[in-house]
């Protein structure tokens, strides 16, 4: 996956119109401690399953305060949504050894985007069983992968600019196959495969390098010494 932070939309994720952000720190704390329990909440028992009183509680606070930050169980799940999708939007690269080496770049770049996958994968999961029942979810679900592939393609496109990438390929179609492919792939071996692909345990640098080879060829970069 290729990273251009600064171009990203912020697309909120709450089906309703998003409250106004708490004026005070301890309200802030608050509502972050609410937001970290539903998580814990929603992975351990599941969307239908959870409950605000036990959301209230692991948060510390009474079930009746819950509704000083979100009206619902949906709402309090969009802002859980929120989060991770801002941590996998922007999970932050390592150092790079040469900026001026696109593999070695989007390598990073996709060993990054598939690390925060593997740390949110439980949660993806949750949120492609909800979409499934809910169109309002099923519709940020789609927002949330145009975000990805939209950013992708600008990237595809600035790699073509540089005479990097095959300048013949259409950003957003090629865009739209490569992201797909690195998302699915993400999703059988983290989140359905639960760490394993084929019966086997996944070896995470594999996924790294085999994803990365595989958009350089598709984009026929220049071969490497």
């Amino acid at each position: 996956m290729l990273d251009d932070e600064s171009a990203v939309a912020q697309t909120p994720l709450a089906p309703a119109v998003p409250r106004d952000p708490p004026l005070t720190q301890r309200g802030a704390r608050t509502r972050a401690a609410l937001i970290a329990s539903a998580r814990q909440v929603f992975e351990n028992v599941g969307y239908l399953d959870a409950r605000l009183v036990d959301i209230a509680k692991g948060a510390g606070c009474a079930t009746g305060s819950f509704y000083t930050y979100f009206a619902n169980k949906e709402e309090v799940f969009a802002a859980v949504l929120e989060v991770a999708r801002e941590e996998m939007m922007h999970p932050g690269m390592g150092r790079v050894a040469s900026a001026d080496d696109p593999y070695a770049v989007l390598e990073a770049s996709n060993r990054a985007y598939l690390a925060a996958y593997q740390r949110n994968a439980k949660l993806m999961g949750i949120m492609e069983q909800v979409a499934h029942i809910d169109p309002e979810f099923r519709k940020l679900r789609n927002k949330r992968g145009d975000l990805f592939i939209e950013r992708n393609a600008r990237g595809i496109a600035d790699l073509q600019a540089r005479g990097i990438a095959d300048a013949s390929l259409d950003p957003m179609i090629a865009s739209i196959a490569l992201s797909g492919m690195v998302s699915r792939l993400a999703f059988s071996a983290f989140t359905l495969g639960e760490g394993r692909l084929g019966g086997e345990p996944v070896d995470f640098e594999d996924v790294v390098v085999t994803v990365t080879k595989l958009w350089a060829n598709a984009l026929k970069f220049p071969d490497r010494d």
